[in-house]
Parts: structure tokens; C-alpha cells; sequence
């Protein structure tokens, strides 16, 4: 595939050497944190010796922190949206990892889709990354920030909703539908789920309009 010919993306994986180096030249220019993020393995590379070669390699770099997303990729066979799904997780070789590392920061990301599930890694490594369970649910996050940050205030969906909306609002034609993209989790879990998702459909159909009351209602039932 792309990836695999051009030599980016998870294809690196094979090369730590020349993720060493890009490490390197980005410490040197920015003063950010500079991170990697990979998989457990690429085809047939062997999940234990290959990750610890990586993993090595980055944290000789000067990596701030390796996340490691607990699947497999499959660059041949396997497309892009197949890959985020297919492979097995495997949380274990993750926590290995970070005992055969102890001193570079590991995150861990993929299939995590509660606070539970978040807490359940954070006994093993040093962080966690959701990504895609957070989209469907922007609610997780003010959970997540309560139950593993300790912060006691948080946004009700309603209020999330105003914010946004407001955001959306304010953005050009072109960003319109972008804007509200993130809106249509905030629905997720609630008894008028369908109602608020073809509301927010309705206000992406056309640029500026007003938002419909069947939006405001579907939330202020639940």
C-alpha cells in the first residue's frame, strides 16, 4: 500500500534508525514535547523483540513519551479503516513494554471506551489516549477529567451543546459542517438520541440556520 512504498505512518515501525533521526532533528527545533505514537508491530515484525527495538531506539532519541496504539497493522491486506478494527488488542504486550522501559513514558490508546477502561491502564502505564470512543461520546471527557483528574466541574450536554453551536455559529461556510461535526455525540446514551441527530443533520444541511427547537427538546427530555 501508500504507506508501506512511501515509508510513513505506521510503516516507519520497521525503521527505527530513521525515526531516531527525525527525533532528533525535531528536538533540536522546536521546544515543545516531541512524541511517537505506533503499533505493536507491522506484518509479520515480531511484536516483542520489534517494539523493544523501537522503543529503544525513540527513547535514545530523546522521545518525551512513546503511545502505542495495542494492535497490530496490517499494511498488506488490511485497509486503513480495517486495521483500526481487525487486528486483536493486546493491552499485555503494552504493560511489558512499559516494565522493560520503566523510564520512557508510555500512553496507551485503542479500543478504550470507558473511564473504567481508562482507570483499569493507568495502574500499568503512564497514560491513556481515546480518541474515536470520545467522538462518538464527547461526554466521556468531562467523566474522564472528574473520575482520573479529580475535576468536580464539568459541562452538562446542554450547555455543550450551547458552546458549540455558538462556536459553529461564528465559523465561515467552509468550516461549517467541521464545526459541527462533534456535536452529534452529544446524543449518545440519551432517550431521544434519533431526534437529536436529525436535528443536528438539519442545521448542517444549510450554513447559518437556526438551530430547530427539536434539538434543545430531545436534550431537555432526557
Amino acid at each position: 500500500g501508500r504507506v508501506k512504498q512511501a515509508e510513513f505512518g505506521a510503516g516507519l515501525m520497521t525503521k527505527p534508525a530513521l525515526v531516531a533521526d527525525i527525533v532528533c532533528a525535531l528536538k533540536d527545533a522546536v521546544s515543545i514535547p516531541v512524541t511517537v505514537k505506533c503499533r505493536t508491530a507491522v506484518d509479520d515484525m515480531d511484536p516483542e523483540a520489534g517494539l523493544d527495538e523501537f522503543a529503544q531506539a525513540v527513547q535514545n532519541a530523546g522521545a518525551d513519551a512513546l503511545i502505542v496504539h495495542a494492535r497490530k497493522a496490517w499494511l498488506s491486506g488490511l485497509s486503513p479503516a480495517q486495521n483500526r478494527g481487525i487486528p486483536p488488542l493486546d493491552y499485555n504486550r503494552v504493560r511489558r513494554l512499559k516494565e522493560n522501559f520503566p523510564d520512557l513514558p508510555i500512553v496507551i490508546n485503542g479500543g478504550l471506551q470507558t473511564v473504567s477502561d481508562a482507570r483499569r491502564e493507568l495502574a500499568f502505564v503512564d497514560g491513556v489516549m481515546v480518541g474515536r470512543a470520545a467522538v462518538r461520546n464527547p461526554m466521556m471527557l468531562p467523566e474522564i477529567a472528574k473520575y482520573v483528574f479529580g475535576r468536580d466541574k464539568a459541562p452538562t450536554r446542554m450547555e455543550a451543546l450551547e458552546r458549540g453551536l455558538s462556536l459553529a455559529m461564528e465559523s465561515p461556510a467552509r468550516e461549517w459542517r467541521r464545526a459541527l461535526a462533534p456535536l452529534a455525540g452529544l446524543g449518545h446514551g440519551i432517550r431521544n438520541a434519533r431526534a437529536f441527530r436529525n436535528g443536528i443533520a438539519q442545521i448542517n444541511s444549510a450554513h447559518g440556520m437556526t438551530p430547530p427547537q427539536s434539538v434543545f427538546a430531545a436534550l431537555s427530555d432526557d
